[in-house]
């Protein structure tokens, strides 16, 4: 089965989260509207919401009460693309200009605090205090980890601890949430909803390690911004972590081109080189495989339904996928 076969399954409903995302992005300012739309138009896998409806099949599923989490979840990701690239300084994302580049950075922020906005807008349709708290618990979270990434640039000393934890609150719960509320809106069983928050949080550590090893490997055209990009900026991810602990030589490479006071102009494709051919690749795969085993174990005690299989296919996905 492809990934595309289960969005096909859901086509109809992706369709109604879709004109729900637009719907609520609309602004009377028009800047604000044009750079949200923008954002939004730029694309996207759309995974969370995905989740969102497979996780609602094993309790009661219904997409009118379903998109009031599935769209919230979706903008508060948006949200943190946009900050994340005026952070990043970032030109393009999925090949096109991003937000502050299009226009600057103070619309980029604004533009990112009014998407926040509406995703907690959005959710006040939910009366359960849960769905609110976790909302607002992974809100915190995914800024905290915002902060530590940007302490932590440039710290060629920093340890794989740190890294989990970091990926853990940018990328994983944001995940893992999107399985528990999809199951939570839908009155699923409250152990249901347990172990696919466990399939989320793994499956989600393994999406960014996964996208930390194509940042490395995969191509511009893939990847939608220059391959890199993340060492340039001085966020150390797992290959170039592992690469930095078994071999002084590449991590003294590293420290002595990123030291330049124009990063941008330096050519990292040596790094790039040294990288590929070490065992950091392959130790990242290996890390990423760990994950994704965790997650399918939590899959295991789960109802045998379609729902089921569908996010093991979509695990595996995740865990060969090329861009």
């Amino acid at each position: 089965m492809k990934l595309a076969d289960i969005y096909m399954h859901f086509e109809s409903d992706i369709t109604v989260i879709e004109q729900e995302l637009e719907a609520t992005v609309q602004a009377e300012n028009e800047v604000l509207r044009d750079a949200s739309v923008h954002l939004l138009r730029a694309g996207g896998k759309r995974i969370r919401p995905v989740f969102v409806l497979l996780a609602a099949k094993f309790g009661q599923y219904d997409i009118n009460v379903l998109k009031h989490i599935a769209v919230p979840l979706e903008l508060i990701h948006m949200a943190s693309l946009v900050h994340d690239d005026v952070i990043d300084d970032a030109e393009l994302r999925r090949g096109k200009k991003t937000i502050k580049s299009q226009w600057d950075n103070r619309v980029a922020m604004y533009t990112g605090d009014y998407i926040f906005g509406k995703a907690v807008e959005c959710a006040a349709f939910f009366n359960n205090p849960k769905i609110h708290q976790t909302l607002s618990n992974t809100m915190v979270e995914m800024c905290i980890g915002e902060v530590e990434q940007i302490r932590d640039q440039y710290n060629w000393g920093q340890n794989l601890r740190v890294y989990l934890r970091r990926i853990k609150r940018k990328t994983a719960l944001l995940i893992a949430v999107s399985c528990e509320l999809g199951a939570l809106a839908a009155n699923a069983d409250p152990v249901v909803q347990k172990k696919l928050y466990q399939f989320g949080y793994n499956v989600g550590m393994s999406f960014q390690i996964t996208d930390d090893i194509l940042d490395f490997v995969g191509t511009e055209d893939q990847l939608g911004k220059p391959a890199g990009g993340d060492l340039r900026q001085g966020n150390v991810t797992l290959p170039a972590l592992y690469v930095m602990h078994e071999q002084p030589k590449v991590k003294k490479q590293i420290m002595d081109l990123l030291a330049d006071e124009y990063p941008d102009e330096v050519d990292i494709n040596p790094i790039l080189t040294s990288i590929k051919e070490s065992e950091g690749i392959k130790f990242s795969l290996k890390i990423s495989d760990m994950y994704l085993q965790k997650g399918y174990e939590a899959l295991k005690t789960l109802p045998n339904t379609d729902a089921k299989i569908y996010f093991h296919e979509i695990a595996k996905y995740i865990g060969t996928r090329k861009f």
